[in-house]
């Protein structure tokens, strides 16, 4: 088998919820050996989130395949020891703990700098390390709030959270980025550098556009349920046999092609009230009541295939069982068996294909069941690991 990317790089997570275990789970992927520290006990609490997969939470499932886990209290003395050894031999240490956790425990980056000096340390926070919320609490949904996505997104009448964790996931893609241009950076000139970051910081560099939009033009981008706020026609349509399509127009080509094939009326591509995309916004009900009366007359079937000869992007409106069966995901064999202690799962290829590499998609483990094998690889003997199990240590 090909040699993973990452092999030989040890990483070791004292990491919990959803952040800090995907951007460790990315690094798994590429081979990487990664140690998550938990709990003694229940673990990482997102092991309770739920119990729909096997018994097991969906989250953790998700997010914690082909690691090694490890049961630690790090604060008993013996605790810290193991800790202690585990940085010693790593690569890279990734925590999520609350703020300032970590900083009161001597795990800050500066103080691991100074006895670990060729680890690299990132720090995954809800508001930064230093700053006016440096100690305050960051869930998803309350970041998503502070950036103001939530004010972005639902109908006009009630705003609505994005129905996945973006907050987490940016966080945790750019944790990813940033410790895969650390240890580029280490292996060119031997300097480890830490990495910092915030989920709201992440999530701030999301909402660009709107940002912008809003900065600039002295107007907010309007909540439009699953149109577009600044683009039309850009969004979902009943077809008359209830189905619903999404189209989306993006240039004047498109458009002027859109009213020709799929309207039949040619002449409205250049009709005054809908002639420049910042029309078509400023009269959306209108243009809507034009697409929508010409959906009502086809099949989504016979929408989808004007559409596409019309060389507009469309899609459908998926349940996400019906993603889950999706066509494009069978017929480009993304899907692959991953072992759990609840029993195997199908789990999808990580996105980026790289030729000629096979991730890595090892299980997901039981709550400690690498500890006394991480442990012997650290030089303690059974009546040593005895000794730290009845101290409550591991």
């Amino acid at each position: 088998m090909t040699r993973l990317p990452l092999e030989g790089i040890t990483v070791v997570g004292l990491e919990q919820a959803v952040a800090a275990p995907f951007a460790t789970r990315q690094l798994a992927d590429l081979g990487a050996r990664v140690i998550k520290v938990e709990r003694p006990g229940p673990g990482d609490f997102a092991r309770g989130y739920d119990e729909s997969v096997h018994g097991q939470s969906s989250y953790f499932v998700w997010l914690n395949r082909s690691k090694e886990s490890l049961t630690l209290d790090i604060k008993t003395p013996g605790g810290r020891e193991v800790l202690e050894k585990l940085l010693g031999e790593a690569d890279v240490f990734v925590q999520n703990l609350a703020p300032g956790a970590a900083r009161r425990l001597g795990l800050g980056a500066q103080d691991l700098a100074g006895r670990h000096p060729s680890l690299i340390v990132c720090d995954i926070s809800g508001y930064g390390n230093t700053g006016p919320w440096s100690d305050r609490k960051a869930y998803d949904l309350l970041v998503q709030c502070e950036t103001g996505v939530v004010s972005l997104t639902g109908s006009p009448e009630e705003p609505a959270k994005v129905g996945i964790s973006i907050a987490d996931i940016a966080a945790g893609m750019y944790a990813y980025s940033g410790i895969l241009t650390a240890l580029y950076e280490r292996r060119v000139t031997g300097r480890a550098r830490a990495v910092e970051i915030s989920l709201f910081e992440a999530l701030s560099e999301w909402m660009g556009s709107p940002a912008y939009y809003t900065a600039y033009s002295g107007t907010q981008p309007a909540r439009v349920g699953a149109q577009h706020a600044t683009i039309a026609p850009y969004g979902p349509y009943e077809a008359s046999d209830g189905r619903t399509v999404l189209l989306a127009i993006q240039n004047e080509r498109e458009w002027t092609s859109f009213c020709a094939v799929f309207l039949d009326d040619a002449a409205l591509a250049t009709d005054e009230r809908f002639r420049r995309g910042s029309s078509r916004v400023a009269r959306r009900e209108e243009l809507n009541a034009i697409v929508a009366a010409r959906f009502a007359e086809l099949t989504a079937a016979d929408a989808v295939k004007l559409l596409d000869e019309a060389k507009v992007a469309n899609a459908r409106l998926n349940s996400v069982a019906e993603f889950w069966e999706h066509p494009v995901l069978a017929g480009r064999d993304r899907w692959r068996d991953v072992d759990t202690p609840g029993g195997p799962v199908r789990a999808l290829l990580p996105p980026a294909t790289i030729s000629g590499l096979s991730p890595r998609m090892d299980p997901v483990p039981a709550v400690g069941e690498h500890t006394d094998d991480v442990l012997r690889g650290l030089g303690y003997d059974e009546p040593a690991i005895s000794a730290l199990r009845a101290d409550g240590a591991v």
